[in-house]
Protein backbone atom coordinates (compact mmCIF):
# COMPACT_ATOMS: atom_id res chain seq x y z
CA UNK A 1 0.00 0.00 0.00
CA UNK A 2 1.31 3.76 -0.79
CA UNK A 3 1.34 6.12 1.91
CA UNK A 4 2.55 9.36 2.39
CA UNK A 5 5.03 10.62 4.69
CA UNK A 6 4.12 12.61 8.26
CA UNK A 7 6.43 15.84 8.61
CA UNK A 8 9.36 16.45 10.23
CA UNK A 9 9.69 20.25 10.19
CA UNK A 10 11.65 21.78 8.10
CA UNK A 11 15.14 23.57 9.88
CA UNK A 12 15.36 20.22 12.91
CA UNK A 13 18.46 19.17 13.82
CA UNK A 14 19.31 15.99 12.38
CA UNK A 15 18.85 13.50 15.13
CA UNK A 16 21.88 11.49 15.76
CA UNK A 17 22.01 7.49 15.49
CA UNK A 18 24.35 4.70 15.65
CA UNK A 19 23.14 1.43 13.98
CA UNK A 20 24.68 -1.35 12.17
CA UNK A 21 26.32 -1.15 8.72
CA UNK A 22 25.09 -4.14 6.91
CA UNK A 23 28.47 -4.44 5.24
CA UNK A 24 31.45 -3.90 8.07
CA UNK A 25 29.38 -5.18 10.62
CA UNK A 26 30.37 -1.56 12.19
CA UNK A 27 28.37 1.05 14.07
CA UNK A 28 27.90 3.91 12.23
CA UNK A 29 27.00 7.40 13.76
CA UNK A 30 25.46 10.32 11.91
CA UNK A 31 28.80 11.92 12.57
CA UNK A 32 30.34 9.24 10.51
CA UNK A 33 28.35 10.46 7.53
CA UNK A 34 27.63 14.48 7.99
CA UNK A 35 29.08 16.27 5.61
CA UNK A 36 29.71 20.03 5.49
CA UNK A 37 27.68 20.67 2.06
CA UNK A 38 24.66 18.58 2.75
CA UNK A 39 23.59 15.45 4.04
CA UNK A 40 21.34 12.33 2.56
CA UNK A 41 19.76 9.89 4.66
CA UNK A 42 17.39 7.81 3.47
CA UNK A 43 15.09 5.21 4.26
CA UNK A 44 15.13 1.96 1.95
CA UNK A 45 14.22 -1.20 2.12
CA UNK A 46 15.14 -4.30 -0.49
CA UNK A 47 11.22 -5.65 -1.18
CA UNK A 48 9.70 -2.06 -1.74
CA UNK A 49 8.51 -2.01 -5.50
CA UNK A 50 8.55 1.96 -5.37
CA UNK A 51 12.29 1.38 -4.20
CA UNK A 52 13.30 -1.29 -6.54
CA UNK A 53 11.59 1.17 -9.48
CA UNK A 54 13.99 4.31 -8.02
CA UNK A 55 16.91 2.52 -7.49
CA UNK A 56 19.14 2.27 -10.41
CA UNK A 57 18.65 5.86 -10.83
CA UNK A 58 19.52 6.78 -6.76
CA UNK A 59 22.51 5.06 -7.34
CA UNK A 60 23.67 7.44 -10.05
CA UNK A 61 22.63 10.32 -7.55
CA UNK A 62 24.75 9.09 -4.80
CA UNK A 63 27.96 8.61 -7.14
CA UNK A 64 27.18 12.01 -9.10
CA UNK A 65 26.59 13.96 -5.50
CA UNK A 66 29.62 12.16 -3.53
CA UNK A 67 31.54 14.02 -5.56
CA UNK A 68 30.15 17.83 -4.65
CA UNK A 69 31.02 16.68 -1.13
CA UNK A 70 27.38 15.42 -0.27
CA UNK A 71 27.34 12.28 1.52
CA UNK A 72 24.58 9.43 1.31
CA UNK A 73 23.82 6.89 4.34
CA UNK A 74 20.23 4.52 3.74
CA UNK A 75 18.67 2.82 6.33
CA UNK A 76 16.26 -0.05 6.25
CA UNK A 77 13.86 -0.10 9.28
CA UNK A 78 11.44 -2.92 8.44
CA UNK A 79 10.78 -5.82 10.46
CA UNK A 80 12.73 -8.82 9.20
CA UNK A 81 10.52 -11.03 10.39
CA UNK A 82 7.49 -9.80 8.77
CA UNK A 83 9.56 -9.53 5.61
CA UNK A 84 12.85 -11.41 5.50
CA UNK A 85 14.13 -9.99 2.29
CA UNK A 86 14.65 -7.19 4.32
CA UNK A 87 16.54 -8.47 6.92
CA UNK A 88 20.75 -7.98 7.15
CA UNK A 89 22.10 -10.61 4.93
CA UNK A 90 19.71 -9.61 2.80
CA UNK A 91 20.38 -5.90 2.92
CA UNK A 92 24.33 -6.94 2.84
CA UNK A 93 23.55 -8.81 -0.38
CA UNK A 94 22.07 -6.20 -2.32
CA UNK A 95 24.77 -4.13 -1.53
CA UNK A 96 27.04 -5.78 -3.15
CA UNK A 97 24.97 -6.51 -6.25
CA UNK A 98 24.34 -3.46 -6.64
CA UNK A 99 27.79 -1.89 -5.55
CA UNK A 100 25.90 1.23 -3.10
CA UNK A 101 28.17 3.96 -2.66
CA UNK A 102 27.02 4.51 0.63
CA UNK A 103 26.34 2.46 3.96
CA UNK A 104 22.77 0.50 4.69
CA UNK A 105 22.20 0.35 8.08
CA UNK A 106 19.77 -1.02 10.00
CA UNK A 107 17.47 -0.23 12.61
CA UNK A 108 16.62 -3.37 14.04
CA UNK A 109 14.68 -1.90 17.21
CA UNK A 110 12.97 0.90 14.66
CA UNK A 111 14.08 3.55 16.70
CA UNK A 112 15.38 5.97 14.28
CA UNK A 113 12.88 5.23 11.97
CA UNK A 114 10.01 6.99 14.77
CA UNK A 115 12.85 9.55 15.61
CA UNK A 116 12.71 10.31 12.24
CA UNK A 117 9.08 10.44 11.65
CA UNK A 118 9.63 8.27 8.65
CA UNK A 119 6.54 6.29 7.41
CA UNK A 120 7.22 4.33 4.05
CA UNK A 121 10.25 3.27 1.89
CA UNK A 122 11.84 5.27 -0.13
CA UNK A 123 11.79 8.45 2.14
CA UNK A 124 14.51 11.14 1.44
CA UNK A 125 15.70 13.59 4.64
CA UNK A 126 18.47 16.33 3.18
CA UNK A 127 20.43 18.40 5.99
CA UNK A 128 22.13 21.22 4.98
CA UNK A 129 25.80 21.67 6.05
CA UNK A 130 24.67 22.69 9.56
CA UNK A 131 22.77 19.40 9.94
CA UNK A 132 19.21 21.52 9.94
CA UNK A 133 16.49 19.38 7.81
CA UNK A 134 16.57 21.31 4.33
CA UNK A 135 14.37 18.85 2.83
CA UNK A 136 11.96 16.14 3.10
CA UNK A 137 10.21 15.02 0.31
CA UNK A 138 10.09 12.86 -2.86
CA UNK A 139 12.61 11.38 -5.15
CA UNK A 140 10.40 12.48 -8.37
CA UNK A 141 7.13 11.81 -9.44
CA UNK A 142 8.16 8.60 -10.54
CA UNK A 143 6.65 5.42 -9.14
CA UNK A 144 6.29 1.95 -10.77
CA UNK A 145 2.74 2.73 -12.14
CA UNK A 146 3.11 5.78 -13.75
CA UNK A 147 4.92 6.34 -16.74
CA UNK A 148 7.10 9.27 -15.60
CA UNK A 149 10.90 8.85 -16.23
CA UNK A 150 13.42 7.72 -13.13
CA UNK A 151 15.79 11.09 -12.96
CA UNK A 152 15.86 12.18 -9.32
CA UNK A 153 14.59 15.70 -10.06
CA UNK A 154 13.25 16.55 -6.75
CA UNK A 155 15.84 15.62 -4.99
CA UNK A 156 18.74 16.84 -7.32
CA UNK A 157 16.95 20.66 -6.90
CA UNK A 158 17.30 20.33 -3.18
CA UNK A 159 20.97 19.08 -3.66
CA UNK A 160 21.82 21.64 -6.50
CA UNK A 161 20.15 24.41 -4.35
CA UNK A 162 21.89 23.51 -0.83
CA UNK A 163 25.23 23.57 -3.22
CA UNK A 164 24.72 26.88 -4.54
CA UNK A 165 24.36 28.12 -1.18
CA UNK A 166 20.48 28.90 -1.62
CA UNK A 167 17.63 28.08 0.79
CA UNK A 168 15.12 24.90 -0.63
CA UNK A 169 11.82 26.05 -1.08
CA UNK A 170 9.43 24.48 1.63
CA UNK A 171 6.62 23.75 -0.97
CA UNK A 172 8.10 20.20 -1.21
CA UNK A 173 5.67 16.92 -2.38
CA UNK A 174 5.94 13.90 0.57
CA UNK A 175 7.02 10.86 -0.35
CA UNK A 176 5.31 7.90 -1.58
CA UNK A 177 5.94 4.26 -0.93
CA UNK A 178 5.70 0.78 0.75
CA UNK A 179 4.72 1.58 4.67
CA UNK A 180 7.40 0.90 7.29
CA UNK A 181 7.06 -3.20 8.16
CA UNK A 182 6.67 -1.92 12.35
CA UNK A 183 6.95 -5.05 14.47
CA UNK A 184 3.98 -5.69 16.95
CA UNK A 185 4.12 -3.60 19.79
CA UNK A 186 3.41 -5.08 22.96
CA UNK A 187 -0.31 -4.44 24.53
CA UNK A 188 -0.49 -1.85 27.59
CA UNK A 189 -1.06 -3.71 31.16
CA UNK A 190 -3.81 -2.22 32.86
Amino acid sequence: MALSSSALPLGTAAPNFALLDTVSDKLVSLQDVASTKATVIMFLCNHCPYVKHILDELLTVANEYQQKGVKFVAISANDAEATPEDGPKQMKALTFEKAFPFPYLYDQTQQVARTYQAAQTPEFYVFDRNMRLAYHGQFDNASPRSEEPVTGRDLRLALDTLLSGQQVSSDQKPSVGCGIKWKAQPEALD
